[in-house]
């Protein structure tokens, strides 16, 4: 399973959402379940994040949103974007 995260920071907290998502990637990357995360920034919005991560099933991200790194980071996120975050769960188009 593969999430794609989406993430735009508030005006002025553009460092801050910057901050908190290279913070939540080591412990992420250190879970059993995580073969690979990496976070993206956009070349034409700076404001603009992304996380791209895959997961050895959907049951070892349902135990990654559970865990304590996860929700701290979601909580400060709440108060660093101006949109919503966007988090979409996903298969290989061939698998669908």
């Amino acid at each position: 399973m593969t999430i794609f995260a989406r993430f735009h920071a508030r005006e002025g907290l553009v460092e801050a959402l910057a901050t908190a998502v290279r913070d939540v990637v080591p412990p992420t990357r250190a879970e059993a379940g995580c073969l690979s995360i990496d976070a993206y920034r956009s070349i034409q919005d700076s404001a603009l994040f992304f996380i791209n991560s895959h997961w050895v099933d959907e049951a070892a991200f349902e135990r990654h949103a559970r865990l304590p790194h996860t929700i701290d980071f979601l909580g400060a996120v709440a108060s660093l974007v101006d949109q919503p975050a966007q988090i979409a769960r996903t298969k290989p188009l061939d698998d669908v």
